[in-house]
C-alpha cells in the first residue's frame, strides 16, 4: 500500500478562492480610505470593517475554499476549534495591524512593522487552518516552501497596507485588489504545496472522529454560512457609512 495521499485540484474552486480574495481586498481597501476621521482619529468601525473584509473574507474564506479545492483519496474531517480560532486570528490581527499602520502611515518603519505582524498573522491563520484538517496520518512539510510562503505573506501584507493608504480612486482600488488577490492566493497555494500528506491506516476512507470534528463533506456548508454572515456584516457597515456620509452632506447644505 502506498502511504502517500493522492491529491488533485478543482480549478473552479481555485478560481472561486481567487474571486473571494479580490472581493475581500476591494472592500478592505475601500474601508481603509475612511479609516481616519476629519480630526485625525481612528474610525474603529472602519478598522473592524477592514479586518472582517481582508482577514475574514479575503484570507479566511479564501483559505477554506482553497482547501475545498484539494481532493484527496483518504477520509478527512476538520476540527472546529482550529477552524474558528483561525478566523478570529485573521480578523483580529488584520484590524490591529491596520490600526497600527494608520496612526502614522507615512512612516516606513511603522508600515513595515505592521506589515510583518499582519503577514505573520496570515501565516498563523493558514497553518492553524491546515492543522485543523484531520486525516488518519500526518503531514510532511517542505521547509523551504514553508519559508517561501512566510516571505510571500509578509511582502503581500506590507504591500496591502501601503495600498490601503495610497489607493484613493476606484480604478486604483480595483487594480490593487487584483494584485492583493494574487498575493493572498500565492501565499496559500505555496503553503499547500509545502504539504505532503501521508496515510497511516489501511482504511483510507475512514473519517477521523473527535470532539468538535466535522466531516470534510460538511465543510462547504460551514464556509458558506460563515462567509454569508461576514458579507452581511460588511454590507450593513457599508450601508451605515453611506447613511452617515449622506447625513453629513445634508448638515453642510
Amino acid at each position: 500500500m502506498n502511504p502517500l495521499v493522492n491529491t488533485a485540484w478543482d480549478p473552479s474552486l481555485i478560481a472561486l478562492s481567487f474571486a473571494f480574495a479580490v472581493f475581500g481586498s476591494f472592500v478592505a481597501l475601500s474601508a481603509a480610505t475612511r479609516i481616519r476621521t476629519a480630526r485625525g482619529a481612528l474610525d474603529w468601525s472602519n478598522v473592524l470593517a477592514v479586518g472582517v473584509a481582508l482577514g475574514g473574507v479575503g484570507v479566511w474564506s479564501m483559505h477554506f475554499i482553497g482547501m475545498l479545492a484539494l481532493r484527496m483519496d483518504v477520509g478527512s474531517s476538520y476540527s472546529m476549534l482550529e477552524t474558528f480560532v483561525s478566523l478570529l486570528v485573521a480578523v483580529g490581527a488584520t484590524a490591529g495591524s491596520v490600526a497600527l499602520a494608520a496612526r502614522q502611515p507615512q512612516r516606513l518603519g511603522r508600515l513595515v512593522l505592521a506589515g510583518f505582524l499582519l503577514g505573520m498573522s496570515v501565516v498563523v491563520m493558514h497553518y492553524l487552518g491546515m492543522f485543523g484538517l484531520k486525516i488518519y496520518g500526518f503531514i510532511s512539510w517542505d521547509v523551504a516552501l514553508v519559508g517561501a510562503s512566510m516571505l510571500i505573506a509578509v511582502v503581500a501584507a506590507t504591500a496591502a497596507l501601503w495600498l490601503a493608504f495610497n489607493s484613493r480612486t476606484l480604478a486604483h482600488r480595483l487594480m490593487a485588489s487584483v494584485v492583493m488577490g494574487i498575493a493572498v492566493c500565492a501565499m496559500h497555494y505555496t503553503g499547500m504545496a509545502a504539504a505532503e500528506f501521508v496515510c497511516t491506516t489501511a482504511e483510507r476512507t475512514a473519517i477521523p472522529q473527535g470532539t468538535g470534528f466535522i466531516a470534510a463533506f460538511n465543510l462547504p456548508t460551514l464556509v458558506i454560512a460563515t462567509t454569508v454572515m461576514l458579507t452581511v456584516l460588511l454590507s450593513l457597515d457599508q450601508f451605515y457609512q453611506h447613511l452617515r456620509q449622506r447625513s453629513m452632506r445634508l448638515r453642510k447644505a
